[in-house]
């Protein structure tokens, strides 16, 4: 069995959960409202404070989804409790970033700066040479993140770019001249 989709989600205090047909679910908490639709063939159930969710067989794609709508509706309380925050790190001579309203504006060595809007329900902030992308969505967040880190990926020769800050980059090693 699913050791993942067996464990019971704890519903911590003000946070309630609507469960509506479908499988539509709303997570209410002191940060704001998430809302998704989860698997129809999953069961969710909400006992004593615990959300729990069943499966109905032991067919391959039940299993796989048995742990993943587990994983989502703990994600959604999470969120709506605590939140979700990435952290990206600009690296490079000339590189920078900086916050103009709800803009981000990147100097990346391009002959323009790069411009990016935050989405709706995420704020991001500007420490220096981190970038701080916060939301109570984590599958938002991490997209953004990776949105951000796509306009100029880390290269492995001098490490130049925007790189996740627990991220390591392989470096590798430079030409060498002739003897």
């Amino acid at each position: 069995m699913s050791r993942i989709g067996r464990m019971p989600i704890a519903i911590p205090a003000g946070v309630t959960v609507d469960i509506a047909e479908n499988n539509k679910v709303t997570v209410k908490g002191p940060k704001g409202t998430l809302e998704r639709v989860l698997p129809v063939e999953m069961t969710i159930k909400q006992e004593d404070g615990h959300l729990i969710v069943e499966r109905p067989n032991d067919l391959k794609k039940m299993k796989s989804l048995h742990g993943l709508t587990r994983t989502l509706l703990n994600n959604m309380v999470v969120g709506v409790t605590e939140g979700y925050a990435k952290e990206l790190e600009v690296n490079g001579v000339g590189y920078r970033a900086s916050k103009q309203g709800k803009k981000l504006v990147l100097a990346l060595g391009f002959s323009h700066p790069v411009e990016m809007m935050d989405p709706d329900g995420l704020e991001s902030t500007v420490d220096g040479n981190k970038i701080i992308i916060k939301g109570i969505d984590k599958e938002k967040v991490g997209q953004y993140a990776a949105e951000i880190r796509a306009k100029r990926p880390p290269e492995p020769y001098k490490g130049k770019g925007i790189k996740y800050m627990d991220e390591v980059i392989r470096r590798k090693v430079g030409k060498t001249g002739k003897k």
